[in-house]
C-alpha cells in the first residue's frame, strides 16, 4: 500500500452538529480513522456509527482540548460555527479558528478543510452579512495556518435537517399564498448535502501543494421563489402563489420566517440576511481534484425528493424505534435539531397496566375488527363513515385474522407496517387525511418491573390543510386515544383476572 492509498486518520469537529454527523459515517466508509471532538460526546451515542469512531471531550475555544484531540491526526476537519450564539459570535469565530490553525500546525496535521459560505461576486467583505464575513474570515484565517488548507464554499445545502433546507420547506408546506421580502428573488446556486459530503471526504487527498479556497454547487442555478415552487412540485402541494414585498427588511423578515416555521430567529437572520446578494459558483476548480459521480451532480429536484424520501416511505416513525437502520446521508439523524424533518405532530400516553405484557398484548394485537378500538365506538364508526364518504376505504376491511396479525395487514382503515410480538404494533392510517399518519402501541415493563403500555399517534401534516386538520381533531384527542389507553389497560387487567374467577 501505498502511502498515498493509506487510511488517514480524521480529527472531525461539529459532530454533533448537522453535517459534522454525516461526514463521521462517510469517511469510515472511505477507509478512516475518525476521531470526533465534541463539547457533549453524550449527543452522539445514538448514532449507528458511535461504536467505530473515537470520541473526546473538548471545545475549539479551548486550547488544551484542541491541541490533545489534534494529537497523531493527518486530516482536521473544522465544521462550527459560533452563529445563533448571540452578538459576540463573531469574534468567537476568530478566536476559534486562531486557535485551531495554530494547534494543527504545532502537531503537524497534514490537511485542514473548512465547509465556509459561498460570497457573492463583486460585494466587498464590509457588505457582507455578518454571517458571511465570518465565515470568510475564518477561511482565510485557516488559509493562512501553515498548514495546507481547502476551504470549500456553499451557499444553499438541500438536505433535510439543515438549517436552509428547514426553512424552506416550513415556508413552503405552511403557506399557500406567500407575501414574502424582495430576497425571494435572489438567485443562488443551491447543493445537496450528498454532493458535499462527497466533496469534502475528497479534499482529504488533496495535494500538499493545495492552499486555496473552492466554490461548490450543484447544477441549478434559480430564485428562491423558484426553489419553494420546486419544492411544491416535488412534495405534491398545489403551486404557491408568491408575491414579493420589498418593503420587508432583513430583521422584519427574519421574524416573519419566525413566525411561520419553528426554525430559531437567531438562525434565520443571519440566513436571511445572506440572501441580499446572489450567490453563485464563479469557478468549478473542485472538480480537477475530486471527480464527481459519472451522472454527476444532484440536480435540485432530486436533492429535493432525496431528502424528502424518510417521510414518502413512511420511516419518519422508524427513527424512534431503531436507531441502526440503514441512512442515506439526508436522512435525519437523532441529533438532528427538533425542528428538523419536517413538522410531526405527536400524541403520546403511557399507563402502568396491573397485568403481564404477555396479558395486555394479546389485547393490543387483537386490536380492530369485531374487537373495536377501545374508545367511543361512535367517533370511530363517525371518522370511518367519513372516510367512505370521500372515497377511502374506510372500516369495512376488518381484520384477516381475530388474533393474529402479521406486516402487511389490513386493519380496518389502517395498516401494520411494523410488529414486533409481545413488544411493538405500528399502523399506518390509509384513511383519507392531508398528511400521513401511524399509530404505534407498545409494551414493555418500567424500572419496577410493571407493565407498561405506551401508545403514540404520529401526523405529518401535508400542507396548510394538514396542520389544521391536526389542529381541529386535537381537542378529541383526550377523549378518543386516552380513552382508547385506560380501556387497553383495563381489558388486559380484567383478561388477566379471570383464570382467578375460574377457581
Amino acid at each position: 500500500m501505498t502511502d498515498e492509498d493509506r487510511p488517514l486518520r480524521c480529527l472531525v469537529t461539529g459532530a454533533t452538529g448537522y453535517l459534522g454527523g454525516r461526514l463521521v459515517p462517510e469517511l469510515l466508509a472511505a477507509g478512516h480513522s475518525v476521531r470526533c471532538l465534541a463539547r457533549s460526546p453524550g449527543k452522539l451515542r445514538d448514532h449507528p456509527w458511535a461504536g467505530r469512531a473515537e470520541t473526546v471531550r473538548g471545545d475549539v475555544t479551548d486550547e488544551v482540548s484542541v491541541r490533545a484531540a489534534m494529537e497523531g491526526m493527518d486530516v482536521a476537519y473544522y465544521l462550527v460555527h459560533a452563529l445563533g450564539t448571540g452578538r459576540g459570535f463573531e469574534e468567537t469565530d476568530r478566536r476559534a479558528a486562531g486557535i485551531f490553525a495554530e494547534q494543527a500546525r504545532a502537531a503537524g496535521v497534514r490537511r485542514i478543510v473548512y465547509l465556509g459560505g459561498l460570497t457573492p461576486s463583486g460585494v466587498s467583505e464590509h457588505e457582507l452579512s455578518p454571517h458571511l464575513r465570518s465565515r470568510t474570515e475564518v477561511g482565510r484565517i485557516l488559509l493562512a495556518s501553515g498548514v495546507p488548507t481547502a476551504v470549500l464554499r456553499a451557499a444553499v445545502i438541500i438536505g433535510s435537517g439543515s438549517a436552509s433546507f428547514e426553512m424552506l420547506r416550513y415556508l413552503t408546506e405552511r403557506l399557500p399564498v406567500m407575501v414574502t421580502p424582495s430576497w425571494v428573488r435572489t438567485r443562488i446556486q443551491p447543493i445537496a448535502v450528498r454532493d458535499v459530503l462527497r466533496l469534502l471526504v475528497g479534499c482529504a487527498r488533496l495535494p500538499y501543494d493545495v492552499n486555496r479556497a473552492f466554490d461548490i454547487g450543484g447544477p441549478d442555478i434559480l430564485t428562491y421563489q423558484d426553489m419553494m415552487r420546486r419544492y411544491a412540485a416535488v412534495a405534491g402541494l398545489p403551486r404557491r402563489v408568491i408575491l414579493p414585498v420589498p418593503l420587508l427588511t432583513p430583521r422584519l423578515s427574519s421574524l416573519w420566517v419566525g413566525l411561520v416555521t419553528p426554525v430559531p430567529g437567531a438562525l434565520a437572520r443571519p440566513l436571511v440576511e445572506s440572501l441580499k446578494h446572489e450567490v453563485i459558483c464563479t469557478e468549478r476548480d473542485i472538480d480537477r481534484y475530486v471527480p464527481g459521480p459519472p451522472e454527476g451532480p444532484l440536480t435540485l429536484d432530486r436533492a429535493i425528493r432525496l431528502a424528502l424520501r424518510r417521510v414518502q416511505d413512511a420511516d419518519v416513525a422508524t427513527r424512534w424505534s431503531s436507531a441502526s437502520a440503514p441512512r442515506a446521508p439526508s436522512d435525519p439523524l437523532p441529533t438532528d435539531p427538533d425542528w428538523a424533518g419536517g413538522s410531526l405532530y405527536t400524541d403520546h400516553r403511557e399507563r402502568t397496566v396491573a397485568a403481564s405484557p404477555q396479558a395486555l398484548w394479546r389485547v393490543v394485537e387483537a386490536i380492530g375488527g369485531e374487537h373495536g378500538w377501545y374508545s367511543s365506538p361512535l367517533a370511530w364508526s363517525l371518522r370511518g363513515w367519513l372516510d367512505t364518504l370521500v372515497g377511502g376505504v374506510g372500516l369495512r376491511r376488518g381484520r384477516r385474522d381475530a388474533t393474529r396479525l402479521r406486516v402487511g395487514d389490513s386493519l380496518d382503515f389502517w395498516r401494520v407496517e411494523e410488529i414486533e410480538p409481545g413488544r411493538l404494533l405500528r399502523l399506518r392510517a390509509e384513511m383519507r387525511l392531508p398528511g400521513l399518519a401511524w399509530l404505534e402501541m407498545a409494551v414493555a415493563r418500567d424500572a419496577e418491573g410493571r407493565t407498561v403500555y405506551r401508545q403514540r399517534a404520529l401526523f405529518h401534516p401535508h400542507g396548510l390543510a394538514g396542520h389544521a386538520y391536526w389542529w381541529g381533531v386535537a381537542p378529541f384527542h383526550a377523549a378518543v386515544f386516552g380513552g382508547m389507553t385506560r380501556n387497553i389497560a383495563a381489558a388486559a387487567e380484567s383478561a388477566a383476572e379471570e383464570p382467578v374467577r375460574a377457581h
